[in-house]
């Protein structure tokens, strides 16, 4: 039988192993940009085209290379940064494993123009899929240009996995915000399609990270410093108050190169205990610098994965200093638990239309014409669907009152007594009971009406049993379908402003709410760019009633739509989603039995009822049958 074992050509092998470091064209910024850094570059251009797809180039003004070198490295594991294997234990460089240009120069068609100082002319290398074109001495300025065009040229499946231009454009974005934070002393530009993106002069690490946040994070910032004979921690903390619901501006730097570490985050978690309301996180951009035998970043080709020789100490290091941090600047627990951080909404009835007053009569609180609860609900055109649903709903409750009495008391029904008192909680009932005592008839007369626990969940008495149904991710459900039904089939109208409102919002978010912008002007909200990074609200939806300041709804929509990118979903299912997760109530927000009684009504009308667009259960049923075993065992 013939050998079968062969070793594979250069180009596939080159291909293969380029896999592994060019993922994506955020990659081959992330390498060039290190590379400039590591050349002793005082000012760095980053161009990018098409969200780097057509053409990512990097110009800096570094040392520069010489003739050979210039042809060396490209080669496979060519590099100036180590030696011997002993180097890997000391690297103080952003790159040494000389892998970058090599894996570039195998996907994609590369120029390099460079120059020395001491050098007259400089030199041109042209690279196509791993074959050198021209080799030529060539005029241009001290320093490396480099032009990486066609990523994936020759590598067409690898080409068609790549994400849409908005997708890759951020995570360029994130390669660069985190090499430009990581050095605030050298000029970063990146300019996208002919359009200057960040503009970033030299300074201080509080002025970079003002820069590329926005000029808003100036004020959630607080100083970190801690020193040792072992480790020192500097950099910036965010105030507790200003955390948020989703990931995003949290870095951590060791020796100046950033990391990705779920351990250094649980530091800082803890040393926010008792700060932080569930769920949310609070901004940081944190410095650890140590002697490099401490630490191995061999890990991993991206070099974002590092191994620290003792990590508890660490852990307790940075937690320490976080927590100092905090109390040197007295944060203390100022938050509202009972309502969500940083997303602060309109009530339910500022929002969409004016809330029953709860001392009226029963009469008029069971008149639906009197209660608006969620937006503008769009006609019916799918051939009553919706009322389908809601009376096949409804036979759940059918038979219920059978066991109702409609016991009266001085005239007043049950129903009418416990409108008047209006919402009905676990705590409040029981907590005005001392005794069992059935003399109001408050235990043995059946309440039909819902009620609500703690202002999170809603009662709703079915005949086998009752429903314990989530207000907030049934509303996100209702919201949803009605915002994505306008964006299918209908537009919303718009109340114009007396005075547009301009709304400001950092370089990262601009891109992504101008392709947005249509999605959000068919619901209604009439937003316009200005000038780049300054967009003006021309008008609200006609039906809107809220009191969010529109800074802070264009804030959090783009919050949530940015969380959604990478999940597989359409632009209008993202736009739908994200909006719905902005205007749904709160939990801690008391509801009027009306609106709850239309909450339930709505929800159960929509095409998919049990889970909200994020997934969470909008409701559990509870049998009786279930609870009479709970109570016999």
């Amino acid at each position: 039988m013939a050998d079968v074992i062969q070793l594979l050509p250069d180009s596939i092998a080159n291909q293969i192993a380029a896999g592994e470091v060019i993922q994506r064209p955020a990659s081959m910024v992330k390498e060039l940009l290190e590379n400039a850094i590591d050349a002793g570059s005082t000012s760095i251009k980053l161009i990018v085209k098409e969200a780097g797809k057509t053409l990512v180039q990097v110009i800096d003004n570094g040392c520069g290379m010489s003739e050979t070198d210039a042809r060396m490295c490209f080669e496979r594991h060519a590099t100036s940064k180590i030696r011997e294997s002993k180097d890997l234990f000391a690297i103080r460089t952003m790159g040494f494993r000389g892998e970058a240009l090599a894996s570039i120069a195998a996907i994609a068609q590369v120029e390099m123009r460079t120059r020395r100082q001491i050098d007259e002319l400089g030199t041109k290398i042209v690279m196509e899929g791993s074959e050198l074109k021209i080799h030529e001495p060539c005029q241009c300025v001290t320093g490396t240009n480099l032009s990486i065009k066609n990523l994936f040229y020759n590598v067409p499946v690898r080409r068609r996995f790549l994400k849409s231009n908005t997708v890759e454009m951020r995570h360029i974005m994130d390669e660069f915000q985190r090499v430009a934070i990581a050095n605030p002393d050298i000029f970063f530009s990146l300019h996208h399609n002919n359009s200057e993106v960040f503009h970033l002069p030299a300074g201080n690490l509080r002025q970079r990270l003002v820069g590329i946040w926005g000029t808003n994070v100036n004020k959630k910032l607080v100083p970190l410093t801690e020193e040792t004979d072992v480790i020192k921690i500097y950099g910036y903390v965010g105030k507790p108050e200003f955390s948020k619901r989703t990931r995003g501006e949290q870095l951590f730097f060791v020796n100046n190169r950033f990391i990705k570490s779920a351990y250094l985050n649980h530091a800082v978690m803890a040393a926010y205990e008792d700060l932080l309301q569930k769920d949310t996180y609070p901004l940081y951009a944190i410095f650890i610098e140590m002697d490099p035998d401490r630490i191995d970043i061999n890990v991993h080709p991206t070099k974002q994965e590092i191994k620290f020789d003792d990590e508890r100490l660490v852990y307790n290091y940075l937690k320490v200093a976080v927590r100092h941090a905090l109390g040197q600047n007295s944060i203390t627990p100022m938050l509202d638990f009972d309502r969500e951080v940083g997303l602060s909404q309109p009530t339910l009835a500022s929002s969409y239309g004016s809330r029953v007053n709860q001392n009226q009569s029963a009469g008029s609180q069971n008149s639906n014409s009197n209660s608006n609860f969620s937006a503008p609900k769009p006609a019916d055109t799918s051939g009553g669907r919706d009322n389908n649903n809601l009376k096949n709903w409804r036979k759940l409750y059918d038979g219920l009152e059978m066991f109702d009495d409609d016991e009266t008391e001085g005239g007043e029904s049950i129903e009418d007594k416990e409108n008047n008192e209006g919402s009905i909680t676990i705590e409040s009932a029981w907590s005005n009971v001392p005794e069992m005592d059935d003399s109001e008839k408050s235990f043995s007369a059946n309440q039909k009406s819902p009620y609500q626990i703690h202002s999170r969940f809603i009662v709703s008495h079915i005949k086998s049993g009752y429903l314990l149904i989530d207000q907030q991710a049934a509303h996100e459900r209702i919201l949803f379908e009605q915002y994505l039904f306008m964006l299918k089939d209908q537009q919303a109208p718009t109340q114009k402003e007396l005075f547009p409102k301009p709304v400001t919002v950092t370089p990262l978010q601009a891109p992504i709410l101008r392709e947005i912008l249509p999605q959000i002007n068919i619901l209604g909200i009439d937003i316009q760019e200005k000038e780049e990074g300054l967009f003006v609200i021309h008008g609200m939806p006609a039906d809107w009633r809220g009191t969010t300041d529109e800074q802070k709804l264009v804030e959090t929509l783009l919050q949530q739509y940015e969380s959604n990118l990478d999940l597989d979903l359409g632009v209008d299912e993202k736009i739908a989603s994200s909006m719905a997760r902005s205007a749904a109530i709160k939990k801690g927000q008391s509801l009027t039995i009306p609106e709850m009684k239309e909450l339930i009504d709505q929800l159960f009308a929509c095409e998919t009822p049990f889970k909200s667009p994020f997934g969470r259960n909008c409701f559990i049923t509870y049998d009786l049958d279930e609870l009479d075993k709970m109570f016999s065992s």
